[in-house]
């Protein structure tokens, strides 16, 4: 396995994060379409509909031939309630159809989400233990939103989240993350989790503030970016996990906005972004429901002029369609915001899981596919995922021009401790060279092309980012390599290969850095995976060493 490296800086996140958000919200001009990378064979998965690859068979040494047959899949997860608004149980396979686009969908698989709940004996404490204790259980994501939410708002949310935490058990049975969002801020207050106290302790030590950008509207643009990237860095952060999420956003969304008086380029941006984030949570299998902690209100111009005439979050209809489309529920003008979280949290677990096989075979990405979902039992309304568009590939990496959109992600990925598991990783620091790590991606995270009479080597792309951090955790030294590594010369030129990548990476020394992460973002699907090495603890006697690859010839 050969590799060609090719180095740029990325700028630091907080300056890479407002720069997309100002540019998302002030459209200076229409997003450029994206260009089709050239072809590749892609593995199946079960949370992103796609495009079948190529059904190339390939030629065992015995002379047969082995076809591999890829489907596109889709899985819904969905909640049924009654007319009070309670959870509706007992309901079977036989009592749920399908169609899509009005064409009727034959289920293939049927499962509870109670029945993928961890074991009570089984602690997670981490992502780390999720993906290996309990790889496909459902888990909420509670997320306080301080950047668009009045400061007595908030104090409110938090009061109502603890006094929900208190009547729960010690070892809660759904793995818990606990996220707070400021306009320049991303902090992960605790890991997935099953220990209540640590919630509450996190939430005990925890100060919103009250930053006077949160109420300016001439921060609006950097609010509304900051709604769209959060979303965005949840999603490409849990995607590797199989299980259903449920994401609770406690806070307005949106700052307030009379879309009236929006240029209609700005308003269609808008629009793009909205539907790319939903395409994002959909293929993350996550649920958004919103709650508004500000109550009942008595003034109505609490949040601006516009909020007094729009829907509660954000003062504008979009983020309200988001948690719609994503199968989630707004819930607003409700005081008890406390027994809304518990709602919300009972409705991740208590879900019916439907899987079909879409008859329709068209690769159209620009087709909206609706989904309709009924039931055979009166009174029953069900709450899930409204359609979905097929994926498309990201864009090749351009070391030279990199796009906004991928310097956020990696930005994003690299300034944070939330834990990304979209691409399977490991990084050893090695006992040999001095300051070495063995980077190592499982074959199943990666794509290889497809090689051709003129260069039949087969390739993969990657991009790997590295920060140091100091112990009061300022960022030291940012540096990301777009590196394409070849497969070995006995990989067939067609067909699905299962080959891994193992290289080695040395970092420059600094006596100032306590911690490095590693980023990991794969080309062929844009899935990120990282790891942090604490620098502070020695090195293993017996950690392994490893020979930096061969450099293959510059394309």
């Amino acid at each position: 396995m050969s590799v060609v490296t090719r180095i740029y800086t990325h700028p630091r996140a907080l300056a890479a994060l407002l720069a997309l958000a100002v540019a998302t919200a002030k459209a200076q001009q229409p997003p450029a379409a994206t260009p089709t990378p050239e072809p590749q064979t892609a593995p199946s998965t079960q949370q992103q509909p796609t495009p079948p690859p190529s059904q190339q068979p390939t030629q065992n040494p015995d002379g047969t031939y082995t076809m591999r047959v890829s489907t596109r899949i889709v899985v819904l997860d969905v909640v049924a309630t009654d007319k009070q608004g309670n959870i509706v149980t007992g309901l079977t396979k036989e009592d749920f159809h399908v169609t899509e686009d009005n064409d009727p969908q034959t289920i293939t698989n049927f499962e509870l989400g109670v029945s993928r709940v961890p074991a009570p004996a089984v602690d997670i404490e981490s992502t780390a233990d999720l993906d290996r204790l309990a790889p496909r259980a459902p888990v909420n994501i509670i997320l306080l939103d301080e950047f668009n939410t009045r400061f007595e708002d908030m104090a409110f949310a938090q009061y109502s989240l603890k006094k929900y935490l208190e009547k729960q058990p010690d070892h809660l049975s759904t793995p818990t993350m606990l996220i707070a969002v400021q306009i320049d801020k991303f902090d992960v207050l605790d890991d997935y989790t099953q220990d209540k106290q640590k919630l509450l302790d996190s939430l005990k030590h925890h100060f919103s503030g009250n930053p006077w950008r949160n109420t300016s509207n001439s921060w609006a643009p950097e609010r509304y970016g900051t709604a769209f990237l959060t979303l965005r860095r949840v999603s490409e952060a849990t995607v590797g996990h199989q299980g259903h999420k449920n994401m609770i956003w406690i806070g307005r969304g949106f700052p307030a906005l009379n879309m009236a008086n929006v240029p209609i380029d700005a308003s269609n941006r808008i629009e793009t972004l909205r539907q790319q984030c939903v395409n994002e949570l959909r293929d993350a299998r996550i649920t958004l429901t919103t709650i508004d902690p500000a109550g009942v209100l008595v003034d109505q111009y609490a949040y601006g002029a516009a909020a007094r005439f729009n829907d509660p979050f954000g003062g504008n209809y979009q983020f309200a369609q988001l948690a719609k489309a994503t199968g989630g529920r707004t819930i607003y003008g409700r005081n008890d915001v406390d027994v809304q979280i518990g709602a919300a949290a009972d409705e991740g677990t208590n879900f019916y899981t439907l899987v079909y096989h879409p008859t329709n075979n068209s690769r159209d990405a620009f087709k909206f596919r609706k989904i309709n979902i009924t039931v055979d039992r009166p009174g029953v309304t069900l709450t899930s995922l409204q359609g979905y568009y097929l994926q498309l590939r990201p864009r090749p990496v351009d070391p030279k021009a990199p796009t906004k959109r991928l310097l956020s992600d990696i930005a994003a990925a690299s300034d944070s401790k939330m834990a990304y598991d979209g691409a399977d990783i490991k990084v050893t620091r090695l006992a040999k060279p001095d300051n070495g790590y063995s980077i190592a991606v499982a074959a199943r995270s990666l794509a290889w092309t497809l090689g051709t009479p003129e260069d039949p080597a087969r390739k993969t792309e990657l991009v790997v980012a590295v920060t140091t951090f100091d112990k009061k955790g300022k960022p030291l030294k940012e540096k990301a390599s777009d590196m394409r590594f070849k497969a070995p010369a006995s990989a067939p030129a067609t067909g699905r290969i299962e080959v891994p990548v193992n290289f080695l990476y040395t970092l420059d020394p600094d006596p100032k850095a306590v911690r490095v992460r590693f980023v990991v973002r794969i080309g062929s699907s844009g899935r990120i995976g990282t790891q942090d090495i604490d620098l502070t603890e020695p090195v293993a006697v017996n950690a392994p060493s490893i020979a930096a690859p061969a450099p293959a010839p510059a394309p």
